[in-house]
């Protein structure tokens, strides 16, 4: 989930945080995923446990029902910071194919560009003023590990000069399992939709100024930021906690999978690349948040 930006221009919308010639390893046939902005707040019923497993002996899975649960707006056009539900204090979800996952299993990517067709689901996550060109952006699918243990394909647009650095460390993740929930493009859907609190989408470029500010370009804008599972790792300022249910993994010495710790593999080979950690951040904490810039 890339942050819902807490400015009066996009008051209430929600970051969740494709064909030509790509440079490949493996390709996915890409496959729009619906999303539907909530129109009504259901009254709130939380789970009393995650699901059991099964006597096949698949993973146990959260049941918190994602995306449903909407929360009251703040005056800053964030939902209210609410405690986290007990079923999402050790978050676990199979993941929903949006492309098709590697047949063999195995690490595959690709890099190509942004295409008309790829543009048209980007929606107005891209507008006339962002502060770079489509040219200079790069559509980019690699393979990784769900929390299900299986291998899914991701897509992701970024600067086209860090695509491979990019692609090079999804590898290294993918070969040490450690676990992705969900990697899709943001679209418009998104940024109307209202906050849940609950979503956990890595994604990278979303046109837009830094979370907090009015003026001024986030690095996502420049597809020199991604946001690695945002739920796992939140955004934390003084009273704002994003996403706004997450605030149980600000607990970082509990330490569960799919979260981001100092030195770790993941640090390490976005450090490689010359990518720093919002962890690292010191009047804030964005430890979702890894960027080529200081924002």
């Amino acid at each position: 989930m890339l942050r819902r930006l807490a400015v009066a221009t996009a008051a209430g919308a929600t970051l969740l945080l494709t064909g030509c010639s790509p440079t490949q390893v493996g390709e996915a046939t890409p496959t729009p995923a619906p999303t539907v902005a909530p129109t009504s707040s259901p009254t709130p019923t939380e789970p009393a446990e995650p699901s059991r497993p099964t006597a096949s002996g698949e993973p146990e899975y959260s049941n918190w029902p994602l995306g449903e649960i909407v929360l009251p707006l703040r005056p800053d056009g964030l939902g209210e910071i609410s405690a986290t539900p007990r079923p999402l204090r050790e978050r676990r979800y199979p993941t929903e194919d949006v492309l098709t996952p590697p047949s063999d299993g195995l690490f595959a990517s690709s890099i190509g560009p942004v295409t008309p067709e790829i543009r048209e689901r980007m929606g107005e996550t891209y507008a006339e003023g962002c502060p770079v060109d489509l040219a200079d952006l790069s559509y980019v699918q690699v393979a990784f590990r769900g929390f299900d243990d299986a291998a899914h394909t991701g897509e992701l647009v970024v600067a086209s000069s860090e695509a491979e650095g990019i692609v090079s460390v999804f590898r290294s993740l993918f070969r040490a399992d450690f676990p992705i929930e969900e990697m899709r493009l943001p679209t418009t859907a998104d940024l109307d939709a209202l906050p849940t609190g609950d979503g956990n989408n890595t994604a990278a470029f979303v046109c837009r100024p830094t979370t907090g500010q009015t003026s001024g370009f986030s690095a996502h804008a420049y597809g020199l930021a991604l946001d690695l599972n945002p739920f796992m790792n939140p955004y934390l300022k003084d009273d704002v906690v994003i996403p706004e249910r997450a605030s149980s993994y600000l607990d970082r010495d509990d330490v569960r999978p799919g979260m981001v710790e100092p030195d770790d593999l993941v640090v390490r080979e976005f450090a490689r690349i010359g990518w720093s950690w919002g962890g690292d951040f010191t009047t804030l904490k964005d430890y979702q948040h890894f960027s080529a810039l200081d924002r």
